[in-house]
């Protein structure tokens, strides 16, 4: 298969991309800048010049692919609102060149936030008005007719190279003399490694699950505490609960979701495409790398 990757030179769609590659698919990535168009080109992709914002670059890439994966999204947490707007724009530009074609597509959405069912997140927790709108308009768009689905990540998906909310909280840490956790620390996050995503992206676009949502959970809760004391242990800090106002004086914007209890699990997505995560986990990426 030729598949159209977004975010084909970012953290998770690179891992994608490779893994599609390595499977013996061509890829056509989107670029957005000259050093990303190098990059994919150096991992044996086909680059196409264009944004999320560039609806016809969106367009032009899934015409020319057998399936597309959106891994692409804008991350400025201080305009989210907007971010999330231009990724509904986006993914729907898409869908209106798949429609009737039956060509799969596969969106990327997160864990964080939703609703628990006995406990975890599910597959089945859906959330109706989150700010982040991709799982809803995918699903909408495979209601259609449209062979689309859903990666769900995990707020940690973790591996080298990563600069998402870990090395934040790291950054914290050291920035702040303290290594912070909310509360009491015991609420959990769901974390996967970016190897077993990207497998898992491949697994849904050469599997394809008309309305299927996936969740990509290889450590199904990990406390927010065994994270600080991890990162204490490795700075000689102090792994310090704060509460109140001192949470946002520590987080930042982080602080927003950092109290958010997630657990989740992923028995329906194993069931699905009969993917199980086999890279190491998150505590132990974070004690050999991340330091």
């Amino acid at each position: 298969m030729k598949i159209f990757v977004t975010g084909a030179s970012g953290f998770i769609g690179s891992a994608v991309v490779s893994e599609l590659i390595n499977s013996g698919h061509q890829v056509l990535g989107l670029a957005r800048s000259e050093a990303s168009s190098i990059k994919i080109s150096d991992a044996g992709a086909e680059p196409l010049k264009g944004d999320l914002k560039d609806l016809e670059s969106l367009k032009q890439g899934a015409s020319q692919a057998d399936g597309v994966i959106h891994t692409a999204f804008i991350h400025d947490f201080s305009q989210y609102l907007k971010a999330g707007d231009i990724d509904q724009k986006a993914i729907k530009a898409i869908g209106e060149v798949l429609e009737g074609t039956n060509k799969p597509l596969v969106v990327t959405s997160g864990l964080l936030g939703l609703p628990l069912i006995n406990g975890y997140i599910t597959e089945e927790s859906i959330l109706q008005n989150g700010p982040r709108s991709s799982e809803p308009t995918t699903l909408a768009l495979a209601e259609e007719g449209i062979n689309a689905s859903v990666v769900r990540l995990p707020p940690s998906v973790h591996g080298k190279g990563d600069q998402g909310f870990i090395p934040f909280i790291i950054n914290q840490a050291k920035k702040n003399g303290i290594s912070a956790y909310p509360e009491d620390g015991n609420n959990l996050w769901p974390a996967v490694h970016r190897l077993d995503a990207a497998r898992l992206f491949r697994l849904a676009i050469e599997k394809p699950h008309k309305g299927a949502v996936y969740n990509a959970v290889g450590d199904q809760g990990i406390t927010l505490k065994s994270i600080a004391e991890l990162i204490a242990q490795k700075l000689d800090l102090a792994a310090t609960s704060v509460s109140g106002e001192k949470v946002t004086e520590h987080f930042e914007w982080m602080s927003r979701f950092i109290g958010f209890d997630n657990p989740a699990t992923c028995v329906i997505t194993s069931q699905l495409l009969n993917w199980q995560p086999s890279e190491i986990d998150l505590l132990q990426d974070m004690n050999e790398n991340y330091f």
